[in-house]
């Protein structure tokens, strides 16, 4: 069975690529390249996922939405542009997704419906099933799977959180009103390295930027190593 994984780089794409996999189902990795503002996707290190996709030796196809609206109008007090520009990368995916011969899409969410719901309407719009294996699962399960996994922090955006994350490895958060695996977008990942992975993800070089708030660590340069 052929299915779609939503894939952004990080440790809850790679979890729903490694559920396909247990299941011996097919995975195609499909990545969306939303802009930095995006209420919905990942963005931090996407061109990244390139090396992700050959060091796991799976398909990968890349969804870019219209180039005409690149940020929500910040002075909208309905939210109207910004359900708009969300809609904007939820209609280009799921035209994507039509054109694909999937039986069923893997999505990473944990604890966001605002995610959830919007991948599942794409799912009943299809007629096809959606998977989210990590939704409201416990703690103990996840953090077992991540022992795992080879993850990064490649950006932080709350209070609590600061540069001397960026361009370090993932541990869970045990601080107050931050989600211990960065669900409510406190931060974002970038796993380097799982079981299923046929190649480990070496990175050579950082460039991190910090604006006293919030931060990225950008990959510049990185390759692909042979497991011994």
């Amino acid at each position: 069975m052929q299915v779609a994984c939503l894939f952004s780089g990080g440790k809850d794409s790679c979890f729903s690529v490694f559920s396909a996999l247990e299941r011996a189902w097919s995975p195609i990795l499909v990545t969306m390249k939303p802009a930095p503002y995006s209420l919905m996707f990942h963005h931090p290190n996407v061109e990244w996922t390139k090396l992700q996709a050959e060091a796991m030796d799976l398909p990968q196809i890349f969804v870019k939405p219209n180039e005409g609206q690149d940020k929500p109008n910040a002075q909208s007090k309905s939210g109207q542009d910004e359900r708009a520009f969300g809609l904007e990368e939820l209609d280009a995916l799921e035209n994507a997704l039509s054109e694909l011969h999937i039986d069923g899409i893997f999505a990473g969410a944990i604890d966001s419906d605002y995610q959830k719901q919007r991948i599942d309407a794409i799912g009943e719009s299809l007629g096809i099933p959606t998977y989210s294996p990590l939704w409201r699962k416990n703690e103990p399960m996840y953090s077992e799977v991540l022992q795992y996994f080879e993850t990064y922090i490649i950006a932080v955006s709350a209070e609590g959180l600061g540069p001397e994350l960026l361009g370090t490895k993932f541990q869970i958060q045990k601080k107050p009103r931050i989600h211990p695996f960065f669900e409510g977008g406190e931060g974002e990942t970038f796993v380097t390295d799982a079981p299923f992975f046929k190649k480990k993800i070496m990175i050579d070089k950082w460039e991190k930027e910090w604006d006293g708030v919030r931060g990225v660590a950008k990959i510049v340069s990185a390759h692909l190593q042979n497991k011994s």
